[in-house]
């Protein structure tokens, strides 16, 4: 997964075309065989975060356990509509590797989510993640109600002194209303349950996030 494309992400008049027809993925989830693209039960919500190669961000998800319906990994905030991979490993598509996580609100709170998602990479790198270069592997939240977006922009505000006070820059990270998701093919989908020794680029700051615990922005 080690990419080296353009850092911009293309127009509509300079991205790839792509088709009107979703490509094939998974029907069920390898490790809870739920429906993957559902319908989910009631009362359920969605979340939506990019932060690395989403093999290994999936995983971070997954392990919550209790309170996770399902996880998927797919393609959003670009331009191309039903992109491959190898279509937004071109840079050309403007989209993000992104999870979706379909979490029960009662068991598990979107504030546990965020943390999980500051916690697990580095928010200040670009268009980057480590040694992943490239547009889809850009720090971004894609928010699915109001009260997502305040718990969203209240975190990063938070977690942006923490960083700051441990030497690294400004966060970078995209908080945009959640866009279309695009399922990546099935074999991305839960890629690290299937293939345990696989890949896995993500490395974080270190630096705890301390929303939930009192802490102010």
């Amino acid at each position: 997964m080690f990419f080296k494309r353009s850092l911009a992400v293309p127009t509509k008049e300079t991205a790839l075309k792509g088709r009107e027809a979703a490509i094939v993925t998974s029907k069920s989830h390898y490790l809870n065989k739920r429906d993957l693209k559902g319908p989910y039960p009631a009362g359920l919500e969605t979340a939506v975060f990019g932060l690395g190669c989403f093999w290994g961000a999936e995983r971070k998800f997954w392990e919550l356990g209790e309170g996770i319906h399902i996880t998927a990994v797919g393609y959003a905030a670009g331009v191309t509509p039903n992109p491959t991979y190898d279509e937004v490993c071109s840079g050309m598509t403007g989209h993000n590797e992104v999870v979706l996580v379909v979490f029960d609100p009662k068991v598990v709170s979107y504030e546990k989510l965020l943390i999980i998602f500051w916690e697990s990479h580095n928010p200040t790198q670009g268009m980057r993640q480590g040694n992943d270069v490239g547009t889809q592997y850009r720090s971004g939240i894609y928010v699915t109600s109001d009260s997502q977006r305040a718990a969203a922009e209240a975190s990063k505000a938070s977690y942006g002194k923490a960083v700051a006070a441990k030497g690294y820059g400004p966060i970078t990270t995209e908080i945009v209303d959640a866009p279309e998701f695009y399922f990546a093919e099935d074999y991305h989908q839960q890629y690290l349950a299937k293939n345990p020794r696989g890949y896995c680029g993500l490395g974080g700051t270190g630096v705890a996030c301390q929303i939930g615990t009192g802490v102010k922005a």
